[in-house]
């Protein structure tokens, strides 16, 4: 790395200042609570709480007033309170639940980060988000979803292997070992199990190789970090559920060669152009190192921006903490919205 380019994403991030006087919301489902902001742990979680905890010491270590919740009903209460909502909270028990807080903040005309309604639904049906990449020139694979038991019955139009997951859903829920098939009377009964969990079902032609992800930061134009890999040790390098909520492998860097890395930064502007502005995001893929192919698989907008994540890794490499992150996001996120509250008038 060129002292020049790290220079240049140094220069790029915004910092808070020295004494903001932005009061941040900071909403998740295992908030740290007054009066003693205690991080409790909770079985079946794994570092969840701990990550939240770091993530509101280091707002308020950066001298953001902050509220903490664990209730999305807190939200009605915001307005003229709160200048800045920062959810974490993308894992209630209701259907698309990343697109619940941004939408009622949306109603509420208070700035939200992470990204408007629209494109907060579009990251969050990985079927969907397919297309649009698609639409815009970034490779996918072949796929089909499938939405009752019934539908099982018509296998996709593109040969096995195959690869069956949740078609929404974060932290990769439903992905285990079994989520590869060779053919499709074993991808159907995975789908059919998955379907009985309450879970609607994107399969997919299974793309050799690993994972890769690619951290962004918002900016004009947006911040790419670099590129990172997730470790994984199961059946076709795939990161399960498991894998996804515990992390005891982690990530590391991966260090693409000059061509895979012009068409990541093709990709990270296409997606820009067509959904963008983000305060912060991955675009995950699956890349075979033996030939070169590279297949975009999602964009997550709520992913994980605590220390041992991708993003903060990431930022790592340019000398960046992840202080220095949640302040870059926050600020970018106010800019982002700065017109929000006076943007429309009320209709009775």
């Amino acid at each position: 790395m060129s002292v020049l380019a790290r220079q240049s994403i140094c220069d790029r991030v915004i910092r808070p200042p020295k004494a903001p006087a932005i009061r941040i919301l900071f909403l998740a489902r295992y908030a740290p609570q007054e009066p003693d902001y205690v991080c409790h742990a909770f079985a079946g979680d794994g570092g969840y709480p701990a990550y939240y905890h770091r993530v509101w010491r280091t707002l308020t270590q950066l001298g953001y007033p902050v509220i903490t919740t664990r209730s999305c009903h807190a939200l009605l209460g915001t307005p003229g309170n709160i200048d800045l909502v920062f959810s974490l909270y993308n894992r209630m028990p209701i259907n698309n639940p990343e697109v619940f807080v941004a939408s009622m903040c949306e109603f509420l005309r208070v700035p939200c980060v992470g990204a408007r309604p629209n494109t907060r639904a579009l990251a969050e049906d990985k079927w969907f988000a397919k297309l649009a990449a698609k639409a815009i020139g970034i490779p996918v694979t072949d796929g089909a979803v499938y939405a009752t038991a019934a539908d099982l019955a018509t296998p996709p139009s593109f040969p096995g292997p195959y690869f069956v997951k949740n078609r929404f859903g974060a932290a990769s829920e439903g992905v285990s070992a079994d989520s590869i098939q060779d053919d499709w009377a074993g991808a159907a009964r995975v789908a059919a199990d998955l379907m009985a969990r309450g879970m609607a079902v994107l399969v997919e032609g299974f793309a050799p190789g690993i994972d890769i992800t690619v951290p962004v930061l918002g900016g004009t134009p947006p911040l790419m970090l670099g590129v990172v890999r997730p470790r994984s040790d199961r059946a076709g390098a795939i990161i399960t559920e498991d894998l996804k909520r515990n992390d005891p492998l982690g990530y590391e860097m991966f260090r693409p060669d000059d061509a895979l890395r012009t068409s990541l930064d093709a990709d990270v502007a296409a997606l820009w152009t067509a959904a963008g502005p983000m305060d912060y995001l991955r675009l995950d893929y699956r890349f075979d190192p033996a030939t070169g192919r590279r297949v975009f698989l999602e964009f997550n907008i709520c992913c994980h921006i605590g220390r041992s994540g991708a993003i903060c890794l990431a930022a790592g490499e340019w000398g960046l903490s992840q202080a220095d992150v949640l302040g870059h996001v926050v600020e970018y996120s106010l800019r982002r919205q700065a017109g929000l509250r006076e943007a429309r008038a009320w209709v009775s």
